[in-house]
């Protein structure tokens, strides 16, 4: 086991948060599964009905299972996240990268499409764009969030490039002939994988609160599906009059963002090639 990943073995806030993870995964996908209600299903024998032995979380103002509604909201909100984190990053990561190492006019071309799209407010994008996106599914809502979201994550990969590729094990490889997209593979994105990191967990996070606060205003997923915003917009009216409808989808979203922060931090230490350095010469 390397340096980096026994830190991060020994690392409380690494392991509560991956053990949090895990759990609301597992709760995100099997908890379907474990009871005879699905999320579209009517009870109209128990409207607004306090969590029993028959539907555990309760059931909402018109009789639906608010189990079977929170796992399903939180399954979707966390393939959501999970994707908007990997594709903003991957186009940060490209397009910072490329635009660092290559410079003149690649650097010019992709720094004016960043410069040109921050300008763009993304939520009124995200306003007027979102509704003709109903008809085409939850990852065109991916991509939209994915799309808007990486250009001030690719300035700073492209200022960490600059710095990296005057390194003098890079300007050897570069001397040797080695090819550019090798170079940068081997030696530029391994010392901004901490960076990444990072910023991939932070994404996360960030595009489950964008979802809900988008599903909250209706500019997210639409019914019969769910989301954790859809659920928590759906029961704020409620929230002290039957706190079940709410509290529910509200407190899986906190321990989701509060557990991939954990992981995030974790990850930036233990990935940080400086720190690793430093606990092999200890």
């Amino acid at each position: 086991m390397t340096p980096g990943l026994r830190g991060l073995a020994r690392s409380p806030r690494a392991v509560a948060g991956a053990v949090l993870i895990v759990a609301l995964f597992l709760l995100a996908f099997v908890g379907p599964h474990l009871t005879s209600w699905s999320h579209t299903d009517v009870d109209y024998t128990a409207l607004r009905s306090a969590p029993s032995t028959r539907h555990w979380f309760g059931t909402s103002r018109i009789g639906q299972d608010v189990f079977a509604q929170t796992v399903r909201g939180l399954q979707k909100s966390l393939l959501i996240g999970l994707f908007v984190a990997l594709f903003s990053t991957g186009l940060a990561a490209a397009v910072g990268t490329c635009a660092g190492y290559f410079g003149g006019w690649t650097d010019r071309l992709l720094m004016f499409l960043v410069d040109l799209l921050l300008v763009i407010p993304g939520f009124l994008v995200l306003v007027v764009v979102a509704p003709a996106l109903r008809d085409a599914g939850w990852m065109a809502f991916v991509g939209l969030l994915a799309a808007l979201g990486w250009m001030l994550t690719a300035r700073a990969v492209r200022a960490m490039t600059l710095s990296l590729k005057e390194r003098p094990y890079v300007v050897a490889a570069r001397h040797m002939g080695v090819r550019p997209f090798l170079i940068i593979r081997r030696h530029v994105v391994p010392h901004m994988a901490s960076f990444l990191i990072t910023h991939a967990t932070i994404a996360v996070a960030g595009a489950v609160i964008s979802e809900t606060g988008l599903s909250y205003f209706g500019f997210g997923v639409q019914p019969p599906d769910v989301s954790l915003g859809t659920l928590i917009a759906d029961s704020t009216d409620v929230a002290l009059t039957y706190p079940w409808m709410f509290f529910f989808p509200t407190g899986l979203l906190l321990c989701f963002v509060l557990a991939v922060n954990l992981v995030g931090e974790a990850l930036r230490d233990a990935l940080d090639p400086v720190a690793v350095r430093a606990e092999v010469r200890a």
